[in-house]
Order: structure tokens, then C-alpha cells, then sequence
């Protein structure tokens, strides 16, 4: 049973640092819980373990407090640490994820086929991200386009979440191929008003429902 409802996907904000200077992830994170956001995802490659996990506590009791969801890119362990869940790509041993996270967390996989989408499911996936065009935030993800998308979104019961090149002009062409929710990085936290752009997105996301 999938422990995230697809509208809790609905709106969904990859923290970063580093667009604007004296802008970090809790900036992001702090503008994107006010503007509406229903997931947060805490993307710091460039962080040590103990400080991720400073962080990642920090803002997992914050999105908590607004009852929005949390997960943490990548790194499992401190995720599982942190009482966080976690999003993982092909290469991060999906079905280790679950075990290391435990039965409760949620889980998130980055697929790109329907096939990977199905095998998502097996290793206990929540939700499965695609990618949707070519950005350079997602650099090493194969763009799959609305079409990728669509065939996803129809391969599996599992929420389907279209991220890469997102903004407030393409966001009705991701939901309407099927994608329970848009994931954006630079939609927000390059711009220079996040909580404006967050609470725009927010908005084309409840029109589409």
C-alpha cells in the first residue's frame, strides 16, 4: 500500500543552493512550504553526512509542522536517520532503499520506461519520478518527453512525478499527460521571488484538478 496520497505529490519543490548567493535549502524550503508546496525534496550533493543530517532533521520538522512531505535525494542512510524518506535513481539499489528506509517511509525511484516503472513497484516504490525535458539542474537524465511520460503514467498504478525543464508555461502539459504531480527546481529557487512562483504553480495545479 503506497504511503504518500498522489495529491501530496501534487506540487513538488527540489530544494538547491547556489542559484541566487546567501540562498540555501532552507530559503527554498521555507518560501516553498508557504507557497503552497505538498512535497518537499532535500537535494544537497554538496554536503557531508553530518551536516545533511543536521539539515535534513531541521527541515523534515518544518515540513512535518505543515503537514508536507519530505524525502531526501539520494542518500538513504542519513534519510533513514533523519525519519526521512528518500528518492533514489536506477543506480542506487531501489529495493536496498526500501529495506534500509524500513516499511513506513516514503520512497520515491526515477524511472524512464515503463518497464523500469514496473520493476519500481516490486522494489516498493511510492511514486516514481520521470524526466521530462532536458535541463541542465538534471544534466545526467535521459528526457523522455510527454509521450515518455504518458507511457509511464499508463504502465503503473504507482503517482507518476514529470521533472527536467518544468515551469509555469509547461506545467498543464505534464499533468495533463498523466503525472500526478510537477517537480521543480529552478522554477523556484532560481527565481527571484520563490514564494510568487510557488504559490503561480500551486495555482495551475489546483485548475488541473
Amino acid at each position: 500500500m503506497a504511503r504518500i496520497e498522489p495529491q501530496r505529490l501534487s506540487l513538488y519543490v527540489v530544494t538547491s543552493s547556489g542559484f541566487v548567493p546567501g540562498r540555501g535549502h532552507r530559503e527554498v524550503t521555507v518560501a516553498a512550504i508557504e507557497g503552497g508546496a505538498t512535497a518537499i525534496q532535500l537535494r544537497a550533493p554538496e554536503l557531508g553526512d553530518r551536516e545533511l543530517l543536521g539539515l535534513a532533521q531541521e527541515l523534515a520538522a518544518a515540513c512535518e509542522e505543515a503537514g508536507v512531505a519530505f524525502v531526501i535525494n539520494d542518500r538513504v542512510e542519513v534519510a533513514a536517520k533523519a525519519g526521512a524518506g528518500a528518492h533514489v535513481g536506477q543506480a542506487d539499489d531501489p529495493a536496498g532503499a526500501r529495506e534500509t528506509l524500513g516499511p513506513e517511509a516514503i520512497l520515491g525511484i526515477s524511472v524512464a520506461t515503463p518497464e523500469e516503472a514496473r520493476a519500481a513497484e516490486t522494489a516498493g516504490a511510492d511514486y516514481v519520478g520521470v524526466t521530462v525535458w532536458a535541463t541542465p539542474t538534471k544534466a545526467d537524465a535521459v528526457p523522455r518527453g510527454l509521450d515518455g511520460l504518458r507511457a509511464v503514467a499508463d504502465a503503473t498504478y504507482l503517482p507518476v512525478v514529470g521533472i527536467g525543464g518544468v515551469n509555469p508555461a509547461n506545467a498543464r502539459g505534464v499533468l495533463g499527460a498523466g503525472a500526478a504531480g510537477i517537480a521543480v527546481i529552478s522554477a523556484v529557487g532560481a527565481v527571484p521571488d520563490m514564494l510568487e512562483a510557488t504559490r503561480r504553480l500551486r495555482a495551475i495545479v489546483e485548475e488541473q484538478r
